[in-house]
């Protein structure tokens, strides 16, 4: 749940609402691929509920990362428009919040803010979890990552003032999309 913090804790409620009004809710039927490594995509997910495989065709196909609410698939990508580095399957029948890319980047060149918060947001995201990757592999940890297991300084305490906000808007997207 750690990186939906990272993005929604430096939004606007603005910014959010827009990310609901653009995307769309989506049933991923379990066992089935959402992202295939190599292959262009052209939405950014939010998982909403259920969980996902991370497969590393480099790595025998092996499994490295299980996922689950909160997390953003498709983040690399929809920065630098390159075909996914992996391959994302649903472990169990999962919902994701799906935003096109198109929209999205016609967003940014339409709203400087949210470009600025969007970027620094997913810069922060993706420096953590280069650190954090970085961290266990200097430690001879096991190439598996569990989502569930809490690392050493997995969290920068100045993002601390943002999480309360960031879970609230979380709730607030989930609540939304199922209507309620």
């Amino acid at each position: 749940m750690k990186k939906v913090l990272f993005i929604l804790g430096e939004l606007s409620d603005a910014d959010i609402e827009w990310m609901i009004r653009q995307g769309r809710r989506r049933t991923v039927q379990g066992e089935s691929v959402l992202v295939q490594e190599g292959k262009p995509i052209e939405n950014l997910f939010i998982v909403l509920d259920g969980s996902f495989s991370i497969r590393v065709k480099a790595m025998e196909n092996r499994e490295i990362a299980r996922i689950g609410a909160g997390e953003f698939i498709g983040e690399m990508s929809c920065i630098d428009s390159r075909p996914p580095s992996a391959t994302v399957t649903a472990i169990g029948d999962s919902n994701v919040l799906e935003i096109s890319r198109a929209g999205l980047m016609r967003k940014m060149s339409e709203d400087v803010g949210f470009a600025a918060h969007f970027y620094r947001a997913m810069a922060v995201f993706l420096s953590d979890r280069l650190r954090g990757t970085m961290q266990r592999m200097g430690y001879g940890e096991s190439a598996t990552l569990d989502a569930d297991k809490e690392y050493e300084d997995e969290l920068d305490p100045a993002l601390l003032d943002t999480i309360a906000l960031a879970g609230a808007r979380f709730d607030t997207i989930l609540k939304r999309l199922r209507g309620l």
